[in-house]
C-alpha cells in the first residue's frame, strides 16, 4: 500500500511538473547545432554530457569538432538553461523537433485490435512483450518454414530468440543473419526485422528476388538484440541507447553493445568509462548479448555468408572496416554491392544513402558487431543505418515505417542476390513470375 501510495505522489509531482513546464511553453526538445569554433566545440561537449541532455549525434561528445552538424536532445526542464549557454556563447541552433512529446506518444500509442487481422500490425512500433507475442505467433502460423531458436539471455535474463526462416529443404544451404535493435532507442531496427520476416513469407514463390534468395540461403532474424535496453525505452527512459548490465566499478549502467565485440576492442572511438554512451565494456565479450550471438555465428560460421546488423539513423549503407581506417581484402565488392543498393534505393524511392568502409564514412567505432563478423570470416558483413538523417531522428513516425522498411527491404535484397551469386552455384535459375 505504501509503495503504492508513493508511485501515485511521484505520478502526480511528474504530471504537475509537465503541465507547469508546458503551460511555461516549454517541451522536450531536438536542436540542430553546428560548432564554429573550437571553444564552440568545447563548450557543446560540456552541455552533452549534463543538464540531463541527450546526444543523437555524433554518439559521443568526443566525436563533436567544427563545422559537423549536432543534434541534441534538450529535455524540458533544460530547455532554458541550455538555450542560454548557447546565447552566452554565440552558438546559433535549429529547433529540429519542437516537441518531441507528442512524437513519443504518437510512437507508443498501439490503436490496433487483433494484429493478426491487421494490416497495419507492421505499419507501428511495438512493445517488448508484443514482440515476443508476435515471436510465437508467426512460429506457430508456420510451423514447417519458422524455427525459434534460444540462444541466450541478456543481462536481466529475457530471452533471446532467433527465428529461423527456411522455407525449403536443399542440402548444405547457406545462410544471412540479420539483427536488430543492438542499440535501445533504435525503434525503426526491430520494425525492419519484424517487417522483412512477414514480407519474406509472405511474398516467397511471388517475388522473383525474395524466392530466389530464400531458394538458397536460409535466414537468421535476431529481432531485438538488446530487450532490456529496448523495454527500458518503452517504460523509463526513450533516450536509452545502452544496455543494462550494472558496472562493477561504478553507479553508471549499460554498455554499447556494438564497441563490446572482439574487433580492435576499446581502442579509439570507444572509451572504458562505465558511464559514457560508448562504454565497451569490462572485456571482449562481456555482456550476455554480445556474447550470445557471437557464439552463435561462431557455430554457424560455415553457413553464414552474408551478416548484416539494422541501425539508426542517418540513411548509410556501411561495411568493414570501422575499427581501422584499413580497407578489407574485399573492399572493392563490398562497395560495389552498396553502391548498387544506394541506386537503387535512390531509383525507387528517390532517397539518398550514404555507403562505404564505416570508419571513413562515419567516424572509428571499434568493437563492432560487422567488423567482428567480417575477421570470424564472412566476408559480406553490412551496418545499415535506416531513416531518416535528423528531420525526427531515434523518433520517426510510425507513418514513416513502410517507406524505411522497403527502402531497407530493396537493400537487403540486392545485396543478399549478390551474395547468392558470389557464394554458390544455385541448382535452379532464378524463376521467372
Amino acid at each position: 500500500m505504501i509503495h503504492l501510495t508513493f508511485a501515485l505522489l511521484l505520478l502526480y509531482y511528474y504530471s504537475h511538473i509537465s503541465l507547469r513546464l508546458a503551460q511555461r511553453g516549454l517541451h522536450d526538445q531536438v536542436l540542430s547545432i553546428t560548432p564554429k569554433t573550437q571553444e564552440q566545440v568545447d563548450v557543446l561537449k560540456n552541455v552533452s554530457t549534463q543538464y540531463e541532455t541527450a546526444l543523437w549525434q555524433p554518439a559521443s561528445p568526443q566525436f563533436i569538432k567544427e563545422e559537423t552538424q549536432v543534434h541534441l536532445f534538450v529535455p524540458a526542464n533544460s530547455s532554458e538553461t541550455v538555450k542560454d549557454l548557447l546565447q552566452t556563447h554565440a552558438i546559433t541552433h535549429e529547433v529540429l523537433l519542437a516537441n518531441a512529446n507528442e512524437l513519443i506518444e504518437m510512437q507508443t500509442r498501439n490503436d490496433s485490435g487483433d494484429p493478426r487481422s491487421s494490416t497495419t500490425f507492421y505499419e507501428r512500433y511495438h512493445s517488448l512483450e508484443d514482440v515476443y507475442d508476435w515471436i510465437n505467433r508467426t512460429q506457430q502460423d508456420n510451423p514447417s518454414t519458422v524455427k525459434t531458436i534460444l540462444i541466450g539471455s541478456s543481462s536481466e535474463k529475457r530471452p533471446l530468440y532467433v527465428l529461423k526462416l527456411s522455407l525449403n529443404n536443399r542440402p548444405d544451404k547457406k545462410a544471412m543473419w540479420i539483427d536488430c535493435g543492438i542499440h535501445a532507442r533504435e525503434w525503426i531496427a526491430p520494425a525492419f526485422c519484424l517487417w522483412f520476416v512477414q514480407y519474406s513469407l509472405g511474398f516467397y514463390r511471388q517475388n522473383q528476388d525474395i524466392t530466389h534468395i530464400l531458394d538458397n540461403m536460409d535466414v537468421y532474424v535476431l529481432p531485438v538484440m538488446n530487450p532490456d535496453g529496448y523495454q527500458y525505452t518503452w517504460t523509463t527512459n526513450r533516450m536509452w541507447r545502452k544496455n543494462r548490465s550494472v558496472s562493477k566499478s561504478s553507479g553508471c549502467i549499460g554498455v554499447d553493445l556494438n564497441r563490446n565485440f572482439d574487433a580492435n576492442w576499446c581502442t579509439e572511438g570507444a572509451s572504458n568509462e562505465p558511464c559514457s554512451e560508448i562504454y565497451c565494456g569490462e572485456f571482449p565479450e562481456s555482456e550476455p548479448e554480445s556474447q550470445a550471438v557471437a557464439d552463435f555465428l561462431r557455430s554457424h560460421k560455415d553457413s553464414v555468408q552474408f551478416y548484416l546488423s539494422i541501425h539508426s539513423y542517418s540513411q548509410m549503407l556501411l561495411f568493414p572496416y570501422s575499427c581501422t581506417l584499413e580497407e578489407v581484402e574485399n573492399h572493392r565488392v563490398l562497395f560495389e554491392m552498396a553502391e548498387e543498393a544506394a541506386q537503387k534505393i535512390r531509383r525507387y524511392y528517390k532517397n539518398t544513402y550514404k555507403y562505404g568502409a564505416g570508419a571513413k564514412t562515419i567516424y572509428l567505432a571499434p568493437g563492432g558487431s560487422d567488423d567482428w563478423a567480417y575477421k570470424l570470416g564472412i566476408k559480406y558483413s553490412f551496418t545499415f543505418e535506416l531513416q531518416d538523417r535528423g528531420r525526427y531522428g531515434f523518433l520517426l513516425p510510425p507513418s514513416h515505417i513502410s517507406r524505411a522498411c522497403n527502402e531497407a527491404l530493396i537493400a537487403v535484397k540486392t545485396i543478399a542476390l549478390r551474395v547468392v551469386e558470389k557464394t554458390q552455384a544455385p541448382t535452379n535459375p532464378p524463376p521467372t513470375f
